[in-house]
């Protein structure tokens, strides 16, 4: 099929393929905390913590939040710092802003009720075309296409389309030609087409085609183009940061930095961290000028962490400063905290987690 052929497909998936779809879907899924449940703020909680992060990691995450924040009301009213806590390893912490946003929104427009249309759940905070059609369908019935990167993978292969993936236009019209193919039982369907790409249909390493559902109308299955197919152009490389981190402690406390309101990390508490690779020489006057007075320094390990779009190369010491240190001089954005209270309260980004071991 021509990419510009896709389109005139209706519907993309015959009856047929949506039967035997449903069926492989029922016999083979996966047990997931948030399967079985109609609860569309489960679905929602669920959606957002499973953006660019593994199911495996995210069902700790999923069950603590959720004991903590049962409902709309719980999350909208949750102080911000307790929220970050919550969400501490996962990353994107802008996500977990992003729902509390949106619980405010719901509570404000809605009375609590997170909404039965596409269209208003499109509105919230954080929330976009896929995840408003995952809720959609799987908590309301709705007949809404929920395209992410695995189902636009699957689609592009059952078509033999050409088209770019990572173009946004690509997945909108997928999107809207999928629509037509979505049955009564919208939210399996929907669930289904994830589950496929995610365990059939992968990204990485052979398509299981003997054991897809869908092979017998798939193009890519019957012309052996699962190794070609999907395209996706290529992403523009990240941008290297070099940065030398700083474990700054007096015995029971340790020094955290909060970093700016916008950007990177956003408000995030991080360990003090300083742009470039300084040696140990250099050291005692940078750590000097953020208002302390170091008495030890240490050099220890390496490390290094993938954002989206950049790469730290971090070097680290540990600092030891008098334990007697009232913090008078400290520069903006910089505290002490007790280490116990770190530990409780304040959420460290993972971006560090090579060096919180020293924060026990």
């Amino acid at each position: 099929m021509k990419p510009e052929d896709a389109q005139s497909v209706a519907p993309l998936l015959c009856p047929e393929a949506v039967e035997a779809l449903l069926d492989w879907y029922a016999a083979n899924r996966r047990e997931l905390p948030w399967r079985g449940t109609a609860d569309p703020y489960r679905i929602w909680i669920s959606e957002i913590m499973l953006q660019q992060t593994r199911v495996e990691a995210v069902k700790p995450y999923y069950a603590r939040f959720l004991a903590e924040l049962p409902d709309v009301a719980a999350l909208a009213a949750v102080p911000e710092q307790r929220l970050m806590k919550l969400w501490e390893g996962l990353g994107y912490y802008s996500r977990a802003r992003n729902l509390q946003k949106a619980a405010k929104t719901v509570m404000e427009r809605y009375g609590g009720q997170i909404p039965a249309d596409e269209a208003a759940l499109r509105s919230l905070c954080g929330v976009g075309d896929y995840t408003a059609g995952a809720i959609a369908s799987i908590a309301f019935g709705i007949r809404a296409p929920a395209v992410d990167g695995n189902v636009l993978r699957v689609l592009a292969r059952f078509c033999g389309s050409y088209d770019d993936i990572a173009r946004q236009e690509t997945k909108k019209k997928w999107s809207e030609a999928l629509r037509s193919s979505i049955p009564a039982d919208a939210g399996s369907f929907t669930q289904a087409m994830i589950e496929i790409g995610a365990t059939v249909c992968v990204p990485n390493g052979e398509a299981r085609c003997g054991v897809c559902p869908l092979a017998p109308w798939c193009v890519a299955a019957r012309e052996q183009l699962t190794g070609v197919l999907p395209v996706r152009s290529g992403k523009k490389p990240r941008r290297v940061e070099e940065l030398t981190v700083l474990l700054i402690r007096d015995g029971a406390r340790t020094a955290l930095h909060r970093r700016p309101s916008k950007g990177l990390l956003a408000g995030l508490y991080e360990l003090p961290n300083l742009p470039g690779h300084l040696t140990q020489d250099e050291l005692p006057d940078a750590v000097r000028a953020l208002g302390f007075e170091p008495l030890r320094v240490r050099r220890i390990e390496d490390a290094r962490h993938i954002f989206t779009h950049v790469e730290w190369h971090m070097i680290a010491y540990t600092v030891q400063i008098a334990p007697e240190f009232d913090g008078a001089r400290l520069g903006a954005g910089m505290l002490l905290v007790d280490n116990g209270e770190l530990r409780a309260r304040y959420a460290v980004p993972s971006a560090f987690s090579a060096y919180t071991k020293y924060l026990s």
